[in-house]
């Protein structure tokens, strides 16, 4: 399992980049100041690491600096809302292996940090990548779906939204804990996107692969 540092300071984006990546099978640790963020990154043996540029101490350039000049080749993921060219470029150049502007959707963070991971030697084998029930499976390496020998193409969304369900077989998944997950943290909770999507899942994978359980949400039967 990918042990994954987040270095952000804002308690609420901290929150739900960690419990979107722990809904996704990852292993995260958070680090709220520089002093910690760069502690944790030098000692804590992770995988990949998400840096915002305003922590509490010190620039995040400057910790990018430090821990490239000390040898450290931990893949870093500039998180910021300074959108800048100036600043993309000198986090390129000073290391960074990718930049990610706020605010973001999960969906996209997860698939660049999923990028990055591809190419680190000790990867494949700690994360599962292909998700089954019943007769429907979800391929992460290549984001395809099959139902029996068919096939299915599914957009980025639905593709999310599908793993998030067969990450919890059986268990109740409520709208707003979708939405959470899947659209972001800043995405409208009355709207009624979720069962919109719902209904497109059940049309390609199957009309009673999710159920809906009645004043609760949704729940993928197992």
């Amino acid at each position: 399992m990918s042990r994954i540092l987040i270095a952000e300071d804002e308690p609420r984006i901290a929150a739900f980049i960690d419990k979107g990546l722990r809904s996704h099978g990852f292993m995260t640790a958070i680090a709220a100041d520089a002093r910690d963020a760069l502690m944790m990154a030098i000692e804590g043996e992770f995988d990949l690491m998400i840096l915002d540029l305003g922590l509490p101490g010190k620039d995040g350039l400057q910790i990018l600096e430090e821990l490239r000049g000390q040898g450290e080749e931990l893949p870093i993921i500039i998180l910021s809302g300074r959108d800048d060219i100036q600043t993309k470029v000198a986090g390129f150049e000073g290391g960074a292996d990718d930049y990610l502007t706020k605010p973001f959707r999960f969906e996209e963070l997860l698939v660049r940090l999923r990028a990055r991971l591809r190419g680190r030697e000790d990867r494949t084998v700690s994360e599962e990548m292909i998700l089954k029930v019943g007769n429907v499976i979800l391929d992460l390496r290549t984001r395809k779906a099959k139902v029996g020998d068919r096939t299915v193409e599914l957009p980025a969304r639905e593709f999310t939204l599908a793993e998030t369900f067969f990450r919890h077989p059986g268990q109740v998944m409520s709208r707003e804990q979708l939405l959470d997950r899947v659209w972001g943290y800043d995405y409208d909770p009355g709207s009624n996107i979720v069962d919109v999507y719902v209904g497109y899942l059940r049309k390609k994978l199957g009309s009673k692969l999710i159920e809906t359980v009645r004043g609760m949400g949704y729940r993928l039967r197992s």
